[in-house]
């Protein structure tokens, strides 16, 4: 075949394409909570098989469909697709390899799963109560030999595309990429008790943290 009849070919091939649309591909779904055993699961998803049951168990609802037409994902499926894009540094071409997806599906459920987990922040992501302080500065000295400490706060760069609009430069930080400038606070344990995820990557963790409800909490429990 030479190269004539080889671009002739495509040329059919695209105005088939035209006309019917692109060929309806069939994947082949992996059923990974099924198949793996229990470190290679935990060394994909970075959580243990219980504790991806208990979070099913939290969201099921939210992601349920209400038909299974057209051989709908299952919830522990499309949860295990969000956690091994989270484990997997975002790179969403493999996570929908991996899973048997294909990509424009796997974003859809990133974003359902991601808002469906959204729901949950208020009851595992807060600071803690005047009765409970009494024993998280002992933890941190148990731990560091650290005293007085009820909480590590600092600030990380989580990368996103331009977001465009009137003046999308202030979301480009000093190493030249588009960010949002993330404060976090967690106890001894590495549990998150505080998270502020809404300036831009050029602002400085000082003004988040002036800024922010969390600091009229400190100052309250400083009073206690």
């Amino acid at each position: 075949m030479d190269l004539h009849d080889l671009l002739l070919n495509d040329d059919l091939d695209f105005l088939e394409i035209i006309e019917y649309g692109y060929p309806r591909r069939i994947y082949d779904r992996a059923e990974p909570y099924l198949n793996l055993d229990n470190l290679s699961f935990f060394r994909k998803f970075r959580l243990t098989k219980p504790t991806v049951l208990n979070l099913l168990y939290e969201i099921e609802s939210l992601l349920e469909f209400p038909n299974d037409l057209n051989n709908s994902i299952s919830p522990i499926n499309q949860l295990l697709t969000c956690m091994r894009y989270y484990a997997s540094a975002g790179h969403i071409t493999s996570v929908a390899d991996f899973m048997g997806r294909h990509v424009s599906t796997a974003s859809r459920i990133i974003l359902r799963v991601s808002e469906a987990l959204c729901t949950l922040s208020d009851r595992y992501i807060k600071m803690p109560s005047n009765a409970e302080l009494v024993n998280v500065p002992q933890q941190f000295y148990q731990q560091a030999l650290f005293p007085r400490v009820i909480g590590c706060v600092d600030g990380t760069h989580i990368k996103i595309q331009s977001p465009g609009g009137e003046d999308p430069e202030v979301f480009r930080n000093r190493k030249g990429y588009f960010y949002i400038n993330t404060q976090v606070v967690c106890d001894s344990n590495l549990k998150i008790m505080d998270l502020v995820a809404r300036w831009p990557g050029s602002t400085h963790d000082a003004t988040i943290f002036m800024n922010c409800a969390l600091k009229e909490i400190i100052f309250q429990i400083l009073c206690y």
